[in-house]
């Protein structure tokens, strides 16, 4: 079952989704069409709104630029790599290595999700090279499978958007009200589906160990003829080099982190990005050499720059041609306040399938879910976060976010979507009986 499954969804991917911005592309034309020909808008106005909402989300564009750079930055340093050797060294059996990879996958997706994708998909391929006749497969997608959680996390988008003073159209979403972290991750509405999945999904991807995979590991040789490292000679390449100067800077970043701290007593977008930017500085132990990594990480952010203005342009041409207020009416008029939050869940799941970013659903959706919260009596908090488990949720089949596990991994998408495919209706009974019942 698991293998016609796995098949068909894997020829169905490959024939028929274009990269994730053509699918902007295509819903930009869309929202063009409906607010012209459904809802009555001029051409012209419309085309003038979405001109003009293009660069309001700049801001938060760059904020999720600098969450996967200085991830996977981090995710490549010296100090992460050793933990990942110790990990590996405990693991001896096929079955601990599945367990392994997806708690550790969990637990740092959680913290981080950019450095989890990276780590998880790091340390399958490092056990796979000791373990002789690993599923390798089943161990890249138990690697993916923690990324479920990224968004409970603390580099969630949707909770620490909500979390970070801003304005214009996002912070109209929240009626201009920040809303704090205890709210969204640190609720125990949040924290619980968070805790079954962690100990739930190691046993369903150990229980899938003998449905066996043809995908094979890739043993890379190590480089015989590197560049031996020179020693700095002249002022400029001693101060690039220098560590007295980035560990100044490093503690700089943190006493103006936990200053700041200490004076709000809460933490946002811009806190959780500046203590891994510094956390990575430390890491390296040299500005240069992180700024060199930091470089490498920047070529993954592409997708990510390129599509956040025309997501704000989307999110322009919904708030000024009425759609949103459509939409939300619509929600208004079949749901209830104990039922939105799990309609929101699975709508968000599906708007997955064509915006595979956090930020963009926020974008997206959040013009119409939001006033049908408030509407209906639904916490804000809840709305928001079931957004952003229908995002999370839907990463199992949706390929754009394994893309960074699979290039580490030395796999196609195909080779790991069955395995994906199980573990996406586990967490979708999981998630949607947390929702419905604990909200």
């Amino acid at each position: 079952m698991l293998t016609i499954l796995g098949s068909f969804f894997s020829k169905l991917v490959g024939k028929y989704m274009p990269d994730s911005f053509i699918f902007v592309v295509l819903l930009t034309f869309l929202m063009l069409f409906l607010s012209v020909f459904v809802m009555g808008q001029p051409l012209v106005a419309m085309t003038n709104y979405w001109g003009d909402g293009l660069w309001t989300l700049l801001p938060f564009a760059m904020q999720m630029v600098l969450v996967l750079a200085t991830g996977c930055a981090l995710a490549a340093s010296k100090p992460v790599q050793k933990i990942l050797q110790y990990i590996v060294g405990f693991v001896h059996t096929e079955g601990q290595a599945i367990v392994v990879t997806t708690i550790v996958s969990s637990l740092v997706c959680w913290v981080h999700w950019a450095v989890g994708l990276v780590v998880g998909a790091i340390i399958a391929k490092e056990i796979a090279k000791k373990i002789e006749g690993v599923n390798y497969g089943l161990l890249v997608a138990s690697a993916y499978t923690g990324f479920l959680v990224w968004h409970a996390g603390l580099s969630g988008s949707i909770p620490l958007i909500i979390a970070t003073p801003t304005t214009g159209d996002l912070a109209a979403l929240t009626g201009g009200k920040i809303i704090p972290l205890s709210d969204t991750i640190f609720s125990y509405k949040n924290y619980v589906p968070v805790l079954i999945l962690i100990f739930t999904l190691p046993i369903l991807n150990w229980s899938m160990r003998n449905i066996k995979s043809t995908a094979k590991v890739v043993k890379i040789k190590s480089e015989e003829n590197f560049v031996p490292k020179l020693s700095a000679t002249t002022p400029a390449e001693k101060l690039e080099n220098s560590k007295i100067l980035c560990f100044l800077f490093v503690g700089f970043i943190f006493f103006y982190l936990f200053s700041d701290l200490a004076n709000n007593g809460s933490v946002d977008f811009n806190f959780i990005n500046l203590f891994f930017l510094g956390l990575g500085m430390a890491f390296y132990g040299s500005l240069t050499k992180y700024l060199d990594e930091f470089k490498k990480s920047m070529v993954v952010c592409a997708g990510v720059a390129i599509q956040f203005p025309f997501y704000a342009g989307i999110m322009s041409m919904m708030m000024h041609s009425g759609i949103d207020e459509s939409i939300s009416n619509f929600f208004i008029g079949i749901a209830t306040k104990h039922t939105l939050p799990l309609y929101t869940f699975f709508s968000s799941a599906i708007t997955n399938i064509f915006i595979p970013s956090g930020g963009g659903h926020w974008a997206v959706q959040g013009p119409f879910v939001m006033p049908a919260a408030k509407a209906l009596g639904v916490p804000p908090a809840d709305a928001a976060m079931a957004i952003a488990w229908g995002e999370a949720w839907a990463n199992m089949i949706q390929p754009f976010w394994a893309i960074p596990v699979l290039a580490v991994a030395g796999l196609k998408i195909r080779d790991i979507m069955g395995y994906c495919i199980i573990a996406l209706l586990w967490s979708g009974i999981v998630l949607a009986s947390c929702i419905y019942f604990l909200w």
